[in-house]
């Protein structure tokens, strides 16, 4: 070997080893950012969980800046690739990829010979409106479908950056309407015993486009015979809730990346990610409405037992409501809609994580709309985290906690009339 192969194999080494020194160093500093309480069920595989995603993001971040691709591109890739397990499709069940009104889905139907014609659930991935896929859903409508007997759709909206609000819930729409109008002819669903459903911020979109189908009501269509709800994201008004102080530093979702991903799908303006998480985007006038729903006497006494404290009035930015202002209306934040509109909601199911900072949204949610009659069921796991379906069945990452889950929603679903 010469003295110039040498020294450019020195140099690549020592690059390799900045580079994994800049990423420990990272992730050290941001892992010291994390609480996991004693609470949390399987807390040292999540430390381990936690380890990883926080390491792909900065990795993601430093390619990002080299001008190599975008971190996001990047995150999606590596999850893809190295953390969704797609297994052979069961005995039982009936797998295809389609396109409905131009909007990719994945339906799964049971093979078991039925009775009559089946019930249907029409399912949105969660991931932040950034991150997420049928191939990340797969595992959870697999479940569904195979264990409560449904035909189940997964949607694959478009994604933000790329694409922003309505884009998604527009995608959402195109496809549940599509499934209604083919359910009895081409999949054997009565169209009557259609619901729909999703995780995080896919359940943010099952609310909304309930909202949306119930104000419409142009009679060409049933509407969802009921809603269901997994750790929903349901409001960018208030980012100070007990939910968001006692658990603001819980792996996978911390506080601060809730209004980032608001803001992602909004605009992408993320510049005035601090000012949302201090209130200041909510006009005064709107600020009495929105505390008659969002007060934390609202909650049960049990969710204000850790760490919670008033915080200070916020100090009102015209500028900053400008940027997030369609952030404040009710397709973006449906537990902000007005009484006339929820009072139509269809019967819901509920689910909602102790150690989650959205977990307030959901109970805020549950006790608007049982004030308005509305039939709803609430599961509360008092030992889990958000996030916790995406582990369901996924090999050294499974989470018993999310089997739990999984099968409180597929009761629910078996009742569905």
């Amino acid at each position: 070997m010469d003295i110039s192969s040498a020294i450019l194999i020195i140099g690549f080494a020592a690059l390799v080893a900045a580079f994994l020194l800049l990423v420990i160093g990272l992730m050290y500093s941001e892992l010291m950012n994390s609480d996991i309480p004693r609470g949390v069920a399987n807390s040292g595989k999540l430390h381990i969980v936690h380890g990883l995603f926080v390491g792909i993001a900065i990795v993601g971040r430093i390619l990002e800046r080299l001008g190599i691709c975008h971190q996001v591109s990047f995150t999606r890739w590596f999850k893809a690739c190295f953390l969704t397990c797609l297994h052979p499709i069961p005995p039982g069940l009936r797998v295809k990829d389609l396109s409905f009104s131009d909007v990719p889905v994945r339906v799964y139907e049971p093979t078991a010979a039925s009775n009559g014609l089946r019930r249907g659930l029409v399912f949105f991935h969660g991931g932040g409106w950034v991150m997420g896929s049928t191939d990340t859903a797969d595992e959870v409508c697999r479940h569904i479908a195979k264990e409560a007997q449904t035909t189940v759709v997964s949607v694959g909206y478009r994604l933000a950056p790329e694409h922003r609000y309505p884009a998604q819930l527009d995608d959402c729409e195109a496809a549940t309407c599509h499934f209604l109008s083919v359910a009895e002819a081409e999949f054997s669903v009565d169209s009557r015993r259609v619901a729909v459903g999703g995780d995080s911020t896919g359940a943010n979109l099952a609310a909304a486009l309930c909202q949306r189908l119930a104000k419409r009501e142009d009679g060409h269509l049933p509407s969802p015979c009921a809603q269901v709800l997994i750790y929903p994201a349901l409001q960018m008004a208030d980012f100070n809730l007990p939910s968001y102080q006692q658990n603001h530093a819980v792996p996978i979702l911390f506080r601060g990346r809730v209004a980032f991903y608001f803001l992602q799908y909004l605009n992408g303006d993320t510049s005035v990610c601090q000012d949302v998480l201090e209130g200041n985007h909510v006009p005064a006038e709107l600020r009495p409405r929105y505390q008659e729903w969002l007060s934390p006497s609202n909650l049960p006494p049990e969710c204000l037992t850790r760490g919670y404290s008033e915080q200070p009035e916020p100090q009102y930015d015209g500028e900053v409501y400008h940027v997030i202002k369609s952030g404040l209306e009710p397709e973006v934040s449906p537990l902000l809609a007005d009484d006339a509109v929820l009072k139509k909601s269809p019967p819901t199911f509920i689910l909602t994580c102790e150690y989650d900072v959205l977990r307030d949204d959901g109970i805020l949610y549950r006790k608007r709309l049982m004030d308005l009659g509305v039939d709803v069921a609430w599961q509360h796991v008092t030992d889990s985290f958000h996030g916790v379906v995406n582990f369901l069945n996924q090999g050294w990452l499974t989470f018993p906690a999310a089997t739990r889950v999984m099968d409180s929603v597929v009761d629910y679903v078996k009742t569905m009339k």
